[in-house]
């Protein structure tokens, strides 16, 4: 049997958790919305043989990644790593996109 203060965590643990797995749905529904703007801009640059990848737009990103992750309390390079993780999966995208304008 729980003593009361158990009892008090183990409530408040499970608040925890709930605010967390609603925080992960958030992040995938803002993640899932990224990607359908991405492939528009996946899209333009097929249309108009514009390359995939874009280094000097990455590279700000990173830096405004960086900066704001650092503004926010998380370590600005996890924030890089999530960021160089997302654009290398864009980046495929567009480069299938470019493909199959291709064919």
């Amino acid at each position: 049997m729980n003593n009361p203060e158990q009892t008090l965590a183990l409530f408040q643990l499970n608040q925890l958790r709930a605010s967390i797995d609603n925080m992960d749905s958030i992040l995938v529904h803002t993640l899932a919305e990224r990607f359908k703007l991405t492939q528009q801009v996946g899209k333009l640059k097929a249309l108009h043989d514009m390359p995939p990848a874009d280094k000097s737009r990455e590279a700000q990103q990173i830096d405004r990644l960086r900066l704001l992750a650092h503004e926010s309390g998380l370590d600005p390079a996890f924030a890089e790593k999530f960021l160089t993780f997302i654009v290398a999966e864009v980046i495929r995208h567009h480069e299938q996109l470019r493909g199959h304008e291709a064919e």
